[in-house]
């Protein structure tokens, strides 16, 4: 990869991750129309983690108003003090809330072949965008 990483900003991530998203990015290629973040919250988190390693990956449950739907967002950890990132929580509806989370062990994913090639995926386009748009 580039040296695009040592570079990135958190805005700037956003704007190439927002631009690299796609159905083929999504878990079992979910697509809404106007929704561009649905069932990308893996991959992304995934990269955002890449881009800024001291970010830990979370797995919650959001209650959307009408059922209970898993989800996955960046935590950075500092002095105790959680901030939580998630650059996909447009893809729920307004008013939904996080039940509960829980902060993965970054040693013990476990992901799957289709999921890597979802995160490889998303990496090659967000690490392009920022190549050429630099």
């Amino acid at each position: 990869m580039s040296d695009v990483k040592e570079k990135v900003t958190m805005a700037r991530l956003r704007e190439a991750i927002e631009a690299s998203w796609g159905q083929d990015t999504a878990y079992l290629q979910a697509y809404e129309e106007g929704n561009p973040a649905l069932g990308n919250c893996y991959p992304t988190s995934r990269v955002v983690q890449y881009f800024f390693p001291r970010m830990e990956i979370t797995y919650g449950t959001v209650w959307t108003g009408k059922q209970e739907e898993g989800h996955f967002w960046n935590v950075l950890i500092e002095d105790g003090i959680e901030y939580h990132i998630d650059l996909t929580w447009q893809q729920f509806p307004h008013g939904s809330i996080v039940k509960g989370y829980a902060i993965r062990d970054r040693e013990t994913l476990g992901d799957s072949e289709a999921t890597l090639k979802r995160v490889d995926t998303l990496l090659r386009r967000v690490v392009h965008y920022l190549d050429s748009s630099a």
